[in-house]
């Protein structure tokens, strides 16, 4: 998987049982100061620093999760999210995946649409060997979307939102916007905030403070996209792979709030299967 911003999956840190807490302290604070460096730094600064930053985490912290992802278990990701995705795409489609990594799921999905653009921040980690002919790399500075207006009919993130400037989240949501058609949908999967945090911070506090630079409610999720133009934004339940109903995103929205309430009081419910299936953020903005 790519270990770069772009196409950098979530890595919620391993159980005590595998580390130790000194070795998981080490990781949290690594994340500490490489997100303090990114959430300090420019615009044009960043187009470079998220490659960095994740190279020396990679470096630094030897023991990280994502050394350790077994090809079996990103194998079951890879059939969960096409199970999700396949149905909502079309034969006739432009499908770009924005940090597509190893390019797993662009390979997947690509013979069941027109042309897939995987998208990425570092040439050094997509792969662009045994691709199959209707699929394209493309080399993204964090933000951009690099193809022509309007061109794309899907666009699809995994685990990306949470990993960026919350002003880089703005810039390249309202880029995805620019690269769609009318009509065009764009989905969106990440954490929820509500009954997070979700990265290494975990052990430590209530909040993210490593390079989960920002991790998003419905509510804010749909405010955002509501921000740059899209007309309508529907919530996406599912576990495992399968599409348990969609609705509205405003009728997640009374859901969500009860269900954060009840978790700041009861750590059981924070860590539930079911919270998370609920709460768990998939949404799709249409243009």
């Amino acid at each position: 998987m790519s270990h770069t911003v772009i196409g950098m999956p979530g890595h919620p840190a391993s159980p005590a049982t595998e580390r130790s807490m000194d070795r998981i302290r080490f990781h949290y604070e690594v994340e500490k100061r490489l997100a303090r460096r990114l959430m300090d730094s420019s615009p044009e600064e960043r187009r470079h620093l998220y490659t960095t930053v994740y190279d020396e985490l990679f470096r630094v912290v030897e023991d990280h999760p994502q050394h350790r992802v077994k090809h079996d278990d990103d194998t079951t990701k890879i059939d969960r999210q096409l199970k999700l995705v396949r149905p909502l795409v079309k034969s006739t489609d432009v499908f770009l995946e924005i940090g597509a990594g190893d390019c797993k799921l662009s390979m997947a999905i690509a013979p069941h649409v027109r042309h897939v653009v995987a998208i990425d921040v570092s040439p050094e980690i997509v792969t662009t060997k045994g691709l199959p002919g209707n699929v394209e790399v493309m080399i993204s500075d964090g933000t951009s979307i690099p193809v022509e207006p309007g061109s794309a009919d899907f666009v699809y993130s995994n685990q990306l939102m949470e990993h960026l400037h919350p002003d880089d989240a703005v810039a390249q949501v309202r880029n995805i916007f620019e690269a769609l058609r009318p009509g065009g949908r764009y989905m969106c999967i990440t954490p929820n905030r509500l009954h997070g945090p979700h990265d290494v911070s975990r052990h430590f506090n209530k909040i993210a403070e490593g390079l989960h630079l920002r991790e998003y409610s419905y509510r804010e999720l749909g405010d955002l996209f509501q921000q740059v133009g899209f007309r309508k934004v529907d919530a996406l339940v599912a576990s495992r792979g399968v599409k348990l109903f969609m609705a509205p995103l405003a009728t997640m929205l009374p859901l969500e709030s009860a269900i954060g309430r009840m978790t700041q009081l009861s750590k059981f419910l924070k860590k539930a299967k079911a919270t998370n299936v609920l709460l768990g953020v998939k949404a799709i903005a249409y243009k």
